[in-house]
């Protein structure tokens, strides 16, 4: 395993996606909640292998930007070039005694897939993390591959960028204010927001504490209603001159739709008509991933709270005549006068004031700009029956 970590073409390959010991770029993260989201983790992250250490590109749950090779479980991916899955470390020979399996973050099961740049180098892994010891299927191993390889694309669009950069493109150091901004203020906000969040969470699971569980689950759901918030308003006001993020990779839009169900699983379990869903064979889009799926959370999301829960709500996606995806809803619907103004920033409905449905009015600006930058597009027609939201994309082969 050492020599394949030590290689020092790979480690040279590393150091040109300049990302050790920065500021995580925004799509890492964004690309590890997904994976968080859409297994069911707690931890997740992009997890770049040098020479006597893993730093984390992308992070979410992991207290630590970076931890010796040590105790990684990523440098193990290097050499096999292929997923390793670890349902219960405590039983694994190689991992039974590391420190991060004996003493916090208490791992159990690890699942990761390696990260191969164009010059099929691996940089590191794309891994998911758990406490609890647990299995994954094969199409579940599949998904995880994708995930890392849309981690690959994403560090060789950074390291694009800045080449840019060097050379003065105007488009190129405007992209690079919005990283900076938002890195900054996901350090100095969103991180501590999440790491209360996180200790909150261990509070709830303390026994000696369940009298006192009624006072912290409210501070628990605040703390995440705040970080979805920025999150969401991040993604909604970009600066004017940062030019929309471009298609990444090609990706099967039903995993794209799973991830999108993943993340509104909290909302769609409220109701009593559960959703239809309806997905077909591969197709593949180009596209980033993790913004495509928040597009869509954003559709399905509008559908699950202006939809009554005894009501049908129909997610299909289809490969022909081009990739598409179709949410129809049995809910309040959108009156004829507000129709047009629904894709405009923060508005929100006479409906949605009323009744004080949560959100900012960004959710289809988001969507829209969102699947715009894939080429799409999103056409949303409604009456007092319901509401039907379609995004078409440009398919590959």
């Amino acid at each position: 395993m050492w020599d394949a970590v030590n290689d020092e073409a790979r480690l040279a390959a590393l150091q040109t996606y300049q990302v050790l010991d920065q500021p995580r770029p925004r799509v890492l993260d964004d690309l590890t909640r997904l994976a968080a989201t859409m297994f069911d983790t707690p931890m997740a992250a992009v997890s770049m292998v040098d020479r006597d250490r893993q730093w984390f590109a992308g992070n979410v749950g992991l207290a630590d930007r970076e931890t010796p090779l040590d105790v990684s479980f990523c440098a193990h991916v290097v050499p096999a070039r292929s997923p390793l899955i670890v349902p219960d470390a405590r039983r694994h020979p190689d991992f039974a005694r590391y420190r991060n399996v004996l003493d916090a973050p208490n791992i159990r099961f690890y699942a990761g897939a390696p990260v191969i740049d164009e010059e099929g180098f691996v940089l590191g892994a794309m891994c998911v993390i758990d406490d609890q010891p647990r299995d994954v299927s094969d199409r579940q191993v599949d998904a995880l591959a994708t995930f890392a390889g849309q981690a690959a694309t994403h560090l060789a669009a950074i390291r694009s960028r800045l080449r840019t950069a060097e050379l003065g493109d105007h488009l190129a150091r405007a992209a690079q204010r919005e990283e900076d901004l938002v890195a900054t203020i996901t350090h100095e906000l969103r991180t501590p927001v999440t790491s209360i969040h996180g200790y909150l969470e261990l509070l709830g699971e303390n026994e000696e504490l369940a009298p006192y569980r009624h006072l912290i689950e409210p501070i628990q759901r605040n703390g995440q209603r705040l970080v979805s918030m920025v999150d969401h308003i991040l993604a909604g006001t970009r600066p004017p001159d940062a030019p929309p993020p471009a298609p990444v990779g090609p990706v099967d839009l039903n995993i794209v739709v799973a991830a999108a169900l993943t993340a509104c699983r909290p909302l769609a379990a409220l109701r009593t008509e559960p959703i239809d869903v309806r997905t077909g064979p591969p197709a593949l889009v180009q596209a980033d991933l993790a913004r495509l799926a928040l597009a869509l959370e954003q559709l399905l999301r509008n559908a699950l709270l202006f939809t009554p829960a005894d009501r049908p709500i129909t997610v299909r996606a289809s490969a022909a005549p081009q990739p598409a995806v179709e949410i129809t809803d049995a809910g309040v619907g959108i009156p004829g006068d507000e129709l047009p103004y629904v894709f405009d920033r923060f508005y929100r409905g006479r409906h949605a004031r009323e009744q004080a449905i949560p959100g900012v009015g960004l959710g289809l600006t988001i969507a829209r700009a969102t699947i715009a930058a894939h080429l799409g597009s999103l056409d949303v027609t409604s009456d007092m029956l319901g509401t039907t939201a379609r995004v078409t994309l440009p398919g590959l082969g």
